[in-house]
C-alpha cells in the first residue's frame, strides 16, 4: 500500500510536559511549486519547538510536508503556514520554522517564523 501525502497532523502526549526541552526536526526534502512559474522549489525546513502537553508524530510531520509538493506557494506565506498549522495542533510553548530554499536565480531564500 502507498503512502499518500495528508494535511493532518497526528499528535501524542508529551512524556514529560513539566520540564521544559527542544524537539528539533530538520526535512532536507521538502518540495513546492513556485506560485508563479510552477517550477519546483526545494529546500530544507527545521523545526525546534518545545512541547506543552503534545508532541507531534514525525509521520504524520512527513506526510504533512509532503502535501506541500504539488502546491504553488511563496516562500513567505508557506513558511508561515507550516508554523501556523503547528501552533495550531500542538500549541507548543514555543516555536521556530526555518526554511531554506536553495538558489533560484542567483538567490538563496531562508524565512524564519517564530510563535511563542
Amino acid at each position: 500500500m502507498t503512502t499518500q501525502p495528508t494535511t493532518a497532523l497526528d499528535t501524542f502526549p508529551n512524556p514529560r510536559p513539566g520540564r521544559d526541552y527542544l524537539i528539533h526536526f530538520e526535512c532536507p526534502e521538502f518540495t513546492c511549486l513556485c506560485p508563479i512559474t510552477g517550477q519546483p522549489d526545494f529546500a530544507t525546513i527545521t523545526i525546534a519547538y518545545t512541547p506543552a502537553e503534545l508532541c507531534v508524530e514525525l509521520k504524520s510531520l512527513k506526510l504533512y510536508l509532503w502535501s506541500f509538493r504539488d502546491q504553488g506557494a511563496f516562500h513567505e506565506a508557506v513558511t508561515n503556514q507550516i508554523c501556523d498549522h503547528l501552533v495550531a495542533t500542538i500549541a507548543p510553548r514555543a516555536i521556530t520554522v526555518t526554511a531554506k530554499f536553495w538558489v533560484r536565480g542567483g538567490i538563496t531564500t531562508t524565512v524564519t517564523v517564530t510563535a511563542p
